[in-house]
């Protein structure tokens, strides 16, 4: 009597094809509206919008029904005689007249009333209650068979979740003008949905057979083989996963040593989704395993491919799509899950994701900069999976996927490269669409490569959207090695530290490029490569610039035929850090990258090589030096005084060595003397370099620094050199005798004063040459270690000498002076810590 639409819910037609009308119950029965108040869609959804939850004490489910069934389905209130009756019956709780219900359901079977009934679990949920009580009670409401007309929900809104398979099930009533509300089996199949051809059978999906819990139909040769609706599953589970679950919507199969596999993918199975790998035993249906969907809605299983890898005729990978995988900010951002095949059974072994696409609506989102026009927001990636044939030619098949909703429905795909038996998780290539995403969309909607579409010898790959294709040819695959020499190879740094001070010591470099096409079949003449060279990488300032430029990075051009090198001149700087050797760093590319043969990914598009300093240390060319400090104070006048030190080293050269000397604020530099193989840095503190490479065993260095006030340093062969101090304190002095046992004269006299400066002078004493000086205490942990009194008895505080904590060599010789107590007015913690 009219014509069928099947949507995602059931269309009320003008016609009158369907009729809903609704009648709410708890402690009273009330229509809400009747069967033929309205015509339209449109208008139930108005009407139904407006109904308001009545509240009550009990639930009178009995009453509800049989008022249904005697008031709502009368030909007053819109029912037409031959008219299938069905009755949703919806409740989230017990009845409180259940003893009427086995009476009140005989009556609708009489009546011809197909009833379907859901439980709706929310409130036992969140009451922790156990609803096997309602769900009996429910179930016994339901027409046979039960597993059909029965229904349970967690939650109210898990409601939506059984919409379209309710309205199929309704939808079957009317289909079959079956009473007793039989199943679709092969009338709705759409066999071909999807198709594979194997080496054995040829399979079609066909995603409407039995409900649309979908199946798989063989065909070999000129016969068919239909399985069974429970060939798939071993039984409906109460929940209903398996109603509606699209199996077929993609079909694969995988090849096994000796045997053949089938795949097939149910993207609605349990709402997560679920794939099947099976085989055929005979005219059986064997299952062999089932993998999981995680995450509901994700559609995964719904595109499925398998892959050969290595190239040895058996399947490595199957890679399943799950192009509605909700990302953290709720975009269908999509992922696709790759398993490995271990014999004959398929193993996780890691997932593939998009590029994080941001998603900002001007409708929902103010504070957007970049704004998405399209809904909804995502990628979509693995909606294709397309196995290539090895497009970076090294032997592994490659694997190309598409994420047609990225940039804002404009599209990409990606690209991955194989490895061994797998694929390498990072991709090696993205491709966008480009363009505005007006006249071309959804670029990476469907993709294939598996054929040479110009002649070249290499495979071309082709990329869908809707709009229009785009090809794109592959590109040729050079391996281009680079490598560097020198001359000399070492550098002498005793050489290099007096010729410096004459010529420039230069390093002549030869740069060499060899290049190769992985393609056999085809022959290059010449390419232009350009390269960077850069000396001392590592170093933010350079010891070596080019002759050429004196700058230290070059960029230049060459025209390789099969190998070409080139040279380039570099000279040294006096710079006195060898340390470390010489970094030289080539970095090079094609002079026209978007032409041509393209670098090999496997190979590094960079060399680097370094310049060692020689060291005389042996075959071991590791030096282990075993260096000794010894400072001495040296008079000078009653202004000025000098520091000396005294550096041995009785094992391997030492490089880069240096020696530092601290001073207090009241001492002003006055000078150095200069030296040509050592320098010394000045300012608040001195820092003096010891030569490159600094002495060999047995050897030794003096070096006498002259500052204001406190300290000097010196250190050379054999000879001084003197930085003076002078003091910025003339204030009267007491002093006390110090001398050193390895030295005639002098013989060193410390001066002590309140402001703690230091002053040198000759004095004499007991028949001696003596230095004096006003002392600062430079560090906390430097005493006076000891007293001899045999000399003069003006000490006071009976101090006595200590052999034992004397510093090696020094002596307690006598004080001089008129102040009481310590000498110049300190106290005892003071004395210590000169």
């Amino acid at each position: 009597e009219g014509h069928l639409q099947r949507k995602n819910q059931l269309e009320v037609q003008p016609n009158f094809v369907f009729q809903v009308g609704i009648v709410q119950y708890g402690e009273n029965v009330t229509h809400e509206f009747y069967l033929n108040a309205y015509s339209t869609t449109e208008e139930v959804l108005v009407a139904a919008g407006k109904i308001k939850q009545r509240e009550g004490f009990e639930t009178m489910t009995a009453l509800g029904i049989e008022t249904a069934r005697n008031e709502a389905f009368t030909e007053a209130h819109g029912a037409r005689p031959g008219v299938q009756k069905v009755m949703v019956v919806v409740t989230d709780g017990e009845s409180h007249d259940n003893y009427r219900l086995q009476k009140v359901i005989e009556d609708c079977e009489k009546d011809n009333i197909q009833r379907f009934s859901i439980a709706i679990l929310g409130s036992y949920n969140r009451g922790n209650r156990n609803p096997e009580k309602l769900i009996e009670e429910i179930k016994s409401i339901a027409s046979k068979p039960t597993e059909k007309h029965f229904f349970n929900v967690s939650n109210e809104v898990a409601l939506l979740t059984i919409v379209e398979a309710l309205g199929e099930r309704i939808f079957a009533l009317e289909a079959t003008n079956d009473q007793q509300a039989a199943s679709f089996e092969m009338e709705m199949s759409q066999v071909g949905f999807s198709a594979h051809y194997s080496q054995d059978w040829i399979m079609l999906g066909a995603v409407g057979a039995y409900d649309w819990n979908g199946t798989v139909v063989m065909l070999k040769d000129s016969n068919f083989l239909i399985p069974t609706s429970n060939a798939f599953d071993d039984s409906f589970s109460e929940r209903n996963e398996s109603l509606a679950a699209y199996l077929g919507y993609t079909v694969n199969s995988a090849s096994v040593p000796g045997d053949l596999l089938y795949i097939a993918g149910q993207p609605r199975y349990n709402h997560t989704g679920q794939v099947i790998i099976y085989k055929m035993k005979d005219t059986e249906v064997e299952i062999l395993q089932k993998l999981s969907g995680e995450q509901i809605g994700s559609y995964y299983g719904s595109v499925i491919t398998t892959i050969d890898i290595d190239k040895d005729t058996y399947t490595d990978l199957l890679l399943v799509g799950a192009p509605m995988y909700m990302g953290t900010e709720k975009e269908e951002q999509g992922k696709v899950y790759i398993y490995s095949l271990n014999k004959k059974t398929f193993e996780y072994q890691m997932a593939l994701e998009p590029v994080k696409q941001t998603c900002c609506l001007v409708h929902k989102e103010k504070d957007c900069t970049n704004h998405n026009k399209n809904e909804p927001c995502g990628a979509r990636f693995g909606t294709s999976i397309a196995p290539v044939k090895d497009l970076n030619l090294d032997g592994f098949n490659d694997i190309v996927i598409g994420a047609p909703l990225e940039d804002d429905h404009r599209g990409a795909v990606y690209v991955y490269h194989g490895n061994e038996k797998s694929i390498k998780k990072e991709y090696a290539q993205r491709i966008a669409s480009g363009g505005d995403g007006e006249k071309m969309k959804f670029f990476g909607q469907s993709i294939h490569g598996e054929m040479d579409l110009n002649g070249d010898g290499l495979t071309d790959v082709t990329i869908g959207g809707l709009g229009g294709a785009a090809l794109f040819w592959s590109r040729d695959v050079a391996q281009v090695n680079a490598s560097m020499k020198f001359m000399p190879n070492k550098i002498d740094i005793q050489k290099l530290s007096s010729d410096m001070q004459k010529l420039k010591l230069y390093i002549n470099s030869t740069i060499c490029f060899e290049i190769r096409l992985k393609s056999k079949d085809i022959t290059i003449n010449e390419t232009d490569i350009q390269y960077w060279l850069t000396l001392d990488s590592q170093r933010k300032v350079s010891r070596t610039l080019f002759a050429e430029t004196n700058e230290r990075k070059i960029q230049r051009n060459i025209t390789v035929r099969s190998s070409e090198c080139i040279k380039h001149n570099f000279y040294m700087l006096g710079k006195p850090d060898f340390r470390d050797s010489i970094k030289v760093l080539l970095e090079f590319n094609f002079s026209d990258p978007e032409s041509g043969p393209i670098l090999d990914s496997e190979l590094p598009n960079s060399v680097a090589e370094y310049i060692h300093f020689t060291k005389d240390c042996g075959s071991k060319n590791k030096c282990i030096t075993d260096l000794h400090l010894s400072p001495f104070i040296i008079k000078l006048n009653n202004l000025k005084f000098w520091v000396q030190m005294l550096v041995r080293n009785k094992k391997d050269s030492a490089y880069n060595t240096r020696v530092y000397v601290q001073h207090s604020p009241n001492i002003i530099f006055s000078g150095i003397e200069r030296i040509s193989k050592d320098s010394c840095d000045t300012g608040q503190n001195i820092t003096c370099k010891v030569g490159y490479p600094f002495l060999s065993p047995k050897e030794e260095v003096r070096q006498c620094a002259k500052q204001l006030g406190d300290m000097c340093i010196t250190y050379f062969k054999y000879k001084q050199t003197q930085i003076m101090f002078e003091n910025i304190c003339s204030l009267p002095t007491n002093f006390f005798f110090l001398e050193h046992s390895s030295f005639k004269n002098p013989t060193l006299l410390c001066t002590l004063s309140p402001c703690h400066t230091a002053q040198w002078r000759q004095k004499g004493h007991s028949g001696r040459a003596k230095c004096s000086i006003r002392c600062y205490p430079l560090s906390k942990g430097a005493k006076i270690t000891g007293v001899d009194n045999t000399d003069t008895g003006r000490m006071q505080g009976g101090w006595k000498a200590d052999a034992e904590r004397n510093p090696s060599g020094w002596k307690w010789m006598g004080v001089d002076g008129a102040s009481a107590g310590l000498p110049g007015g300190l106290s005892k913690a003071d004395a210590e810590r000169i």
